[in-house]
């Protein structure tokens, strides 16, 4: 099967600037959790995404163009042959990457090697976005965000997941609700934090091998995942649509946690009290927007790697 080839070169200058661009970006999206960290403080709803999700700030500040763009080796060294960037070993090579022969290389996403070390990740991470497309899978719309609920069941005050945060309700009235509602939760990741209480009350039992099965695309955390998805699949996804999703991801936090049990508002948020009927159909407007906005995202991204599918040995 023939390699794939960059659709599009740029030059070094090019180049530069889309990398400047790119970090600049990422810099301004991190900035407040970065300087958190500086003075040592948490925040449970920003904080999320690089507790939950394993990439650091200066993994998303990373610039890859995608694997249809190549561009000319010097964009990632200076006048004197040194790096600029952090993924640049000594020898001026870029890890994942493949530079083409002769004076005037090109460096692409070395697909080739992607696919062969990585195929069985591939594979599960396209069949999961192709799947959990909103003309695939009929969306849930009738979880309201009950999980963070069922994390806390019966748990001792005081010893909650986020104990800085205090709880909404007492937690009489917070197990009343997890007890009275029905439990439909069908994301392992999420499935995985019910307390033993909790667990036996939901519908399902997740697990990875029926994730594919099971992913809802109305579910918050399966729009936030495609943050995780993006940037497992660099550097064949390009950095603006790996940004898209995290602040998609960002966004969909929100909503996670003014649902919730805990009291969010001291952190400047507000409520949406899914134990009422308002706040059920207040959370599920808002959970039907981002699952539109969610699939443009997945789209995108099944965009990018449908043509290298067959290539997957």
């Amino acid at each position: 099967m023939p390699h794939p080839t960059p659709l599009r070169t740029l030059s070094a200058d090019e180049a530069r600037g889309q990398r400047c661009a790119h970090e600049e970006r990422a810099d301004a999206l991190t900035a407040a959790h970065r300087e958190r960290k500086q003075r040592g403080e948490k925040h449970a709803v920003e904080d999320f995404l690089f507790t939950y999700y394993p990439f650091s700030p200066a993994r998303l500040r990373r610039w890859h163009p995608g694997w249809r763009t190549g561009y000319e080796t010097a964009a990632d060294v200076d006048a004197e042959g040194r790096p600029l960037i952090a993924d640049v070993d000594e020898a001026g090579h870029r890890s994942w990457y493949v530079d083409s022969p002769g004076p005037d290389a090109v460096r692409r996403a070395d697909v080739e090697r992607y696919l062969a070390e990585r195929a069985d990740a591939f594979g599960f991470m396209t069949r999961l976005l192709r799947a959990s497309t909103l003309t695939r899978r009929r969306p849930e719309f009738g979880c309201f965000g009950l999980h963070e609920w069922a994390m806390v069941h019966r748990v001792p005050e005081g010893t909650q997941r986020h104990e800085d945060l205090p709880l909404r309700l007492s937690p009489a009235e917070t197990d009343a609700v997890v007890e009275r509602e029905n439990l439909i939760c069908s994301h392992l990741d999420a499935f995985r934090f019910f307390t033993p209480s909790a667990a036996p009350r939901n519908a399902f039992e997740p697990t990875r091998a029926t994730q594919v099965e099971n992913d809802n695309p109305a579910c918050l955390h399966v729009g936030m995942d495609l943050y995780k998805w993006a940037m497992k699949l660099t550097p064949l996804v390009p950095s603006d649509l790996v940004l898209d999703c995290f602040e998609h991801a960002r966004e969909t936090r929100v909503l996670d946690m003014e649902a919730s049990p805990y009291d969010v508002r001291p952190l400047g948020y507000g409520v949406v009290p899914i134990e009422t009927p308002a706040g059920k159909a207040e959370y599920v407007r808002r959970q039907r927007e981002l699952a539109t906005r969610a699939d443009a995202l997945r789209e995108r991204l099944l965009d990018v790697l449908d043509p290298l599918t067959g290539r997957s040995p």
